[in-house]
């Protein structure tokens, strides 16, 4: 039996902000959280050695949050979903993490980030390859099976850490010899459910790589762009069907540049542009975590959905 237990509004203060003087002073944080736990032995024998001690719980959070300086709410809630799943026995962690006072004078009541997390995607956010961080905080809008397309996939790593989840997923890139590296692993982890496909995904007009039609679930592209290649990815979508897309901004070239070629980079708002088919759910330009966290890149995320087909007004 799976029950839960909630914590509502863990107040403490922490240094948490992108400057130094934002980090200067502790400010008010809050958390909730929900623990996925099994209970059965507890209701039974009513004895607080076989469940979780929410309060032992309360005081890791608040040590946590004030001990150490954070950037941003995205890397102290990592630190937490760590150390909850490492030291209690919980099966899902939904947290919601919050500044109460943000230093913005139109922000009245607060500002924060949400993420759901399974202890199996935990363990798999730790094997390498990793996947990117935006995928891994899309996971709670992704449908619970499907077939996957990743594009571009090279050596595979969300097609790898989707499949160990238990979704169908199936890997494209002109790179036939990363598509074999990407296979090798996938046998090594006894991952059955992955194929991949070498396709030219800029082939010279007027030829157009052949993705499928409403064939997918889901389809993911990271770091690659062409942009004729949208109405085919477009196309291969389901109806209903969600494209999780990230890749670099215009931004990332000025300031850094990488792409060292700008058509490489997306201008702002052009990904909305590209996607108007669609129905956006989530989309953000700015600094986000690069390839392994060790570094912050300009880039565009977005997370679209394909309209379902709609009926004659009766």
């Amino acid at each position: 039996m799976v029950s839960q237990i909630i914590i509502e509004r863990l107040e403490f203060r922490g240094r948490c902000g992108v400057t130094p003087e934002e980090r200067a002073r502790p400010q008010a944080l809050a958390v909730d959280l929900e623990l996925d736990c099994q209970f059965e032995s507890a209701g039974r024998s009513d004895d607080l050695r076989h469940t979780v001690d929410y309060a032992i719980v309360a005081e890791r959070v608040v040590e946590l949050g004030t001990n150490q300086e954070s950037q941003l709410l995205e890397a102290l809630a990592e630190r937490l979903l760590t150390a909850l799943f490492d030291e209690f026995r919980v099966d899902r962690i939904k947290l919601w993490l919050r500044k109460l006072h943000p230093p913005i004078s139109q922000i009245t009541r607060s500002m924060g980030i949400t993420v759901e997390r399974t202890r199996l995607a935990q363990q798999l956010i730790g094997a390498e390859p990793r996947p990117a961080n935006f995928l891994i905080q899309q996971l709670p809008r992704l449908p619970p099976t499907g077939k996957v397309l990743d594009v571009a996939a090279g050596t595979g790593r969300h097609t790898l850490f989707l499949a160990a989840l238990g979704y169908q997923a199936e890997a494209i890139d002109r790179d036939s010899q990363a598509l074999t590296q990407l296979s090798s692993t996938a046998q090594a982890r006894n991952l059955a459910k992955i194929t991949t496909r070498t396709v030219d995904l800029e082939p010279l007009p007027p030829q157009k790589p052949d993705l499928g039609h409403s064939a997918y679930d889901i389809i993911l592209v990271f770091y690659y762009l062409t942009r004729p290649l949208f109405p085919q990815i477009m196309d291969a979508l389901k109806p209903g069907g969600l494209l999780l897309y990230e890749t670099f901004l215009i931004d990332n070239h000025l300031q850094h540049q990488h792409p060292r070629r700008r058509e490489f980079c997306l201008l702002h708002n052009e990904l909305i542009r590209l996607t108007s088919d669609l129905r956006i759910l989530h989309y953000d330009e700015g600094l986000h975590n690069g390839h392994h966290d060790a570094t912050s890149v300009y880039t565009a995320q977005l997370v679209a959905q394909k309209p379902l087909p709609t009926g004659p007004l009766t």
